[in-house]
């Protein structure tokens, strides 16, 4: 080993308290790295492999009925690689064990093969009998949320009449990795479920036989999908169609990619955040160690040793730091790993869900906490290797002294000594002061950044549940009902108030830019459905025209007072060419909402409605439900409160844990930022403060001097990291804003209160070890000559 290798390990030892430090805020940040990297490769692996195994299609479509032929005149549509036309209903479910009724969507099966496309995982039972038709597969979510076994029964309501259904098998399908209501944003795996059944006994049940309401389409290798669409669109239209619609938009599809495009932003904006506060570290950390190694510097020079040697140097100190990082923070990167990975594995249902650290992932990690730790240190670096002997030989020149502030508005008097020596210091190095409160200030605006998203994600479901639907319950009806329906539920047992809504499917087009968006219609005056952007003002619904989210106004490229085609993809399938009278920054998914008379106007038909939102006596809940039950023409209800209880027990659950992490990882650098300000503070004025001691201050008076320069430091620094924590979720926002959710700026003041609670903290303990080393401060050594 060189004589410049063993000064580096001895360096390392001598500053082993903030090397550890730095080496933890590295850690952090290459931990996050991994674990977003590692997750991503995982959960897009997963998803690949599922849909290439069971052949996910590629297009869907509804229709009202079309003749089994029809499908052969599908598969001749060039591109269409292959097809599977299916009959889908929604019904209600009795569970035993649950006094709410549940919503089952029944997905027909042929009877004597397996589908062509979005084939089934049995992970329990067997497969159905041919031709039986009490027999079920039910989907694994709701059998687990309802502890139901192969070999339990349901009641369904199919067609009006009430059968018992038997579940045979318990199966997972790539159409439902995420499992929701139609409608929905959160899973209520409780009250709705997927079930499959023999495609005889479902044709016959809704007098369907030698017919279909529903295909799925598997593409070739580069065919247009948006031809295929058209085409398709051409085909169905006489026959009821809905719209088809691609991957893309299905709606499982849409919340996991929108899942993998969070993991992917927030994989490229925390690590970084972490890695660029330790390389800020590094280069204050270095810089004042080479100001305190000039005389070394310049013997090494003097003995013969190249520039680039003594450079190469501290370039090792740096790697030496880094490389205890990495050992940190892959670990710990890959152990968060597989806690997430069982968190998603609650919420998306995937036969196997492996996390998996590839080799890349642990190299890129390597090689960027190595250059970000290369790029801090590379200025200081570069003074040391720059510096000439001769002028290293001497001391650092002293700064210039003259009167503060205070004294020269003629107040020093008026401040104890040890006060004066300490803003003294403070002002007479304003560089040094600035750096170490923008050190501190980062530590700050990470806790906030760590920890507003809950706040964000607090503050949608009160809004959502309690100003937008203000309803306990809705019911969705199995087909258009006349408006006279109101008075029916009305009626009904522990129905307090109740309003009609009708929604539409659509497809709006702008030029060549289209979505396939659902119109919701809305009474002028409702109670129970209110409309609020994300600032939480109330938006009035405009008499007529549309009132479109915004999200959906920037992809369509419209603005407030154009008018866009409106193609009605139900009833007599008008194509319209509508205004858009307002625009909406709400929350979640691409929403219309239009007045209910001016849509039935649009729609040129009498007043009908599809939906019903409810006022209900909670002390009826139970009676109200039985009634619901027997109702033929209600084919689904959504009860409020299971939206609420169903996001504590999922993704509240997952939040709390991503929480911890962040908050853990936050700590971490409060802790390394704070402690590293303190501990060099100490080692540049050691000598000064032996100096006092010798002349007669006390331990207690000289350690006043330092910690209060820390504290001093530390409240400067607690508002600039608010701020700055403010700005940095500011830009987490923007860059989150995706088609599926969108988050508000949000921050709690208990959000502020704890990021300067731990800061405080982390500077209260660092201050402790700090005062710790200085009653140790040996003065004799201290104050020997260094020239």
């Amino acid at each position: 080993m060189s004589s410049l290798d063993r000064k580096t390990l001895r360096d390392l030892w001598h500053m082993k308290g903030q090397a550890l430090a730095i080496a933890m805020v590295i850690g952090c940040g290459i931990a996050l790295f991994v674990l977003s990297r590692s997750l991503l490769y995982s959960l897009t692996l997963t998803q690949t492999t599922y849909y290439q195994r069971h052949h996910f299609a590629d297009i869907f479509a509804s229709l009202v009925r079309a003749p089994d032929s029809l499908g052969e005149r599908i598969a001749e549509i060039p591109g269409v690689e292959r097809l599977e036309t299916r009959i889908v209903v929604s019904v209600n479910l009795t569970v035993e064990g649950l006094p709410e009724p549940a919503m089952g969507r029944v997905v027909s099966l042929p009877d004597t093969r397996k589908p062509a496309l979005n084939q089934l995982f049995l992970r329990q039972g067997r497969w159905l009998r041919p031709r039986r038709d009490d027999e079920v597969l039910v989907s694994e979510a709701f059998t687990l949320a309802n502890n139901l076994q192969v070999g339990d029964s349901l009641l369904a309501v199919i067609n009006g009449r009430q059968k018992r259904l038997h579940i045979v098998g318990i199966a997972l399908s790539p159409e439902y990795i995420y499992e929701i209501k139609p409608g929905d944003i959160l899973p209520d795996n409780r009250h709705f479920g997927v079930l499959w059944m023999n495609q005889e006994a479902l044709s016959i049940a809704y007098n369907l036989e030698g017919a279909f309401n529903d295909v799925a389409i598997s593409l070739l290798r580069g065919a247009s999908s948006t031809e295929v669409i058209q085409r398709l669109d051409e085909l169905i239209k006489p026959y009821g169609g809905l719209g088809s619609y691609a991957r893309k938009d299905q709606s499982s599809h849409m919340f996991v990619d929108n899942e993998i495009e969070q993991n992917r932003q927030m994989g490229l904006i925390m690590p970084s955040v972490f890695l660029g506060v330790a390389a800020f570290l590094l280069n204050v950390v270095l810089s004042r160690i080479i100001n305190l190694q000039r005389e070394q510097i310049a013997a090494l020079k003097a003995f013969g040793y190249s520039r680039w040697e003594v450079g190469g140097h501290y370039m090792k100190l740096v790697l030496l730091i880094v490389a205890c990082g990495l050992s940190f923070g892959i670990p710990c990167g890959a152990w968060f790993g597989q806690v997430v990975t069982e968190m998603y594995a609650k919420l998306f249902h995937f036969p196997t869900f492996t996390y998996r650290l590839t080799y890349d992932v642990v190299l890129i990690a390597a090689l960027i906490s190595i250059a970000a730790a290369a790029l801090g240190a590379l200025g200081a670096i570069m003074r040391a290797v720059t510096l000439p002997p001769a002028e290293a030989m001497r001391p650092e020149p002293p700064t210039s002294y003259g009167p503060t502030v205070l004294e020269r508005l003629r107040l020093g008097h008026f401040v104890p000594p040890v006060v004066s020596m300490i803003l003294r210091q403070l002002e007479r190095h304003p560089i040094k002061t600035s750096l170490s409160v923008l050190a501190i200030s980062l530590a700050a605006a990470i806790i906030v950044v760590g920890n507003f998203m809950e706040d964000s994600v607090d503050y949608i479901i009160d809004a959502q549940f309690r100003l937008v639907q203000r309803y306990d319950m809705s019911i969705v009806t199995a087909d258009l009902r006349s408006d006279r329906a109101i008075y029916e539920v009305a009626s009904m047992p522990g129905v307090m108030y109740c309003e009609p809504t009708r929604a539409v499917s659509t497809r709006m087009r702008a030029g060549p830019r289209h979505r396939r968006v659902g119109i919701q219609g809305v009474q002028a005056d409702s109670k129970l459905y209110g409309l609020m952007d994300i600032d939480g003002n109330t938006i009035s619904l405009p008499p007529d025209g549309l009132l479109v989210s915004r999200k959906l106004a920037d992809i369509l490229e419209v603005e407030v007072g154009e008018t866009i085609q409106v193609e009605v993809l139900e009833g007599k399938r008008p194509t319209i060419q509508v205004k858009i009278a307002g625009t909406l920054q709400d929350f979640t998914g691409l929403s219309a909402y239009m007045n209910l008379e001016a849509l039935g106007r649009m729609m040129r038909e009498s007043p009908v409605v599809n939906g019903v939102h409810m006022m209900v006596d909670p002390l009826m809940q139970d009676e109200l439900y039985g009634e619901l039950r027997t109702v033929p023409w209600v084919s689904g209800v959504t009860v409020k409160q299971h939206a609420i209880d169903s996001f504590e027990t999922t993704v509240g659950e997952n939040m709390m844990l991503m929480k911890r992490i962040n908050l853990l990882f936050a700590c971490v650098i409060a802790v390394g930022v704070v402690y590293n300000s303190a501990r060099i503070s100490l080692s540049e004025r050691s000598r000064e403060l032996a100096t006092l001691r010798v002349i007669g201050f006390t331990k207690g008076e000289i350690s006043a001097i330092l910690l209060g320069e820390l504290a001093i430091i530390t409240l400067l620094a607690i508002p600039l990291g608010l701020w700055f924590g403010y700005l940095l979720a500011g830009m987490l926002v923007s860059v989150l804003d995706l088609e599926m959710f969108r988050f508000p700026l949000v921050v709690e003041r208990t959000t502020f209160g704890m990021a300067a609670a731990i800061v405080m903290l982390s500077s209260l303990v660092s201050g402790l070890i700090v005062r710790r080393r200085l009653d140790q401060l040996d003065l004799i050594a201290v104050l020997k000559s260094r020239e």
